[in-house]
């Protein structure tokens, strides 16, 4: 994100806080291409899956979200819309991980390859040795953007905004009025926690 996209996007939430629907849409095309690569990530490397998800469905959802989201309210500021995009996406991401693998999930009922794809009795996905192409490790993503949202308000905010949104150190620090220093120190903090919390064992 450039000083020329911060300010496009400032100039959006002007727009839409005067009633221009069509701003909307701006902002959503920005979030866009992140949510997607995100959604790509977490997808990358489960064939099992795409029986039943593609990442455009996780796409397309996810800016549903935001988009009835911005209907009902208009952030104030760029940092606000960011913490508005990012819950979506992270709530979006973490219905992904339930509806598959919960209880009561699609993949808990069917084997593809002989495989056992409940996870019933199996150990959390960090403990495991091998979870190549293992829906266990969708399973590990679903407690890391738990992990992620359980981080003090400073420390998530700031790792919302780089891991999430992908901006830098430096546009992380303009958004939120700080130092890059300070988003560095921040970020290294939310990642320890988030790497004691999972065990040391982060996603692929």
């Amino acid at each position: 994100m450039t000083d020329h996209d911060a300010t496009r996007l400032q100039q959006c939430l002007e727009r839409l806080r005067q009633g221009d629907r069509a701003a909307g849409g701006e902002l959503l095309a920005h979030t866009c291409e992140r949510l997607r690569r995100l959604a790509h990530v977490m997808l990358k490397g489960y064939p099992r899956l795409k029986r039943w998800e593609e990442t455009g469905d996780v796409l397309q959802n996810a800016l549903l979200r935001l988009s009835r989201a911005l209907e009902a309210v208009t952030p104030p500021s760029l940092r606000d819309y960011y913490r508005l995009a990012t819950l979506q996406i992270r709530r979006e991401l973490l219905d992904l991980v339930r509806h598959h693998f919960g209880p009561h999930g699609d993949a808990g009922k069917h084997q593809t390859g002989g495989d056992d794809l409940s996870g019933a009795s199996a150990p959390p996905a960090y403990e495991r040795s091998d979870v190549t192409h293992d829906p266990g490790e969708l399973a590990a993503w679903g407690e890391f953007h738990r992990q992620a949202a359980a981080l003090p308000a400073e420390e998530q905010e700031v790792f919302d905004l780089l891991w999430y949104q992908g901006v830098t150190h430096v546009e992380a620090a303009a958004v939120l009025g700080v130092s890059a220093k300070t988003v560095k120190r921040r970020w290294q903090a939310a990642c320890l926690k988030l790497h004691d919390a999972l065990g040391g064992r982060l996603p692929e």
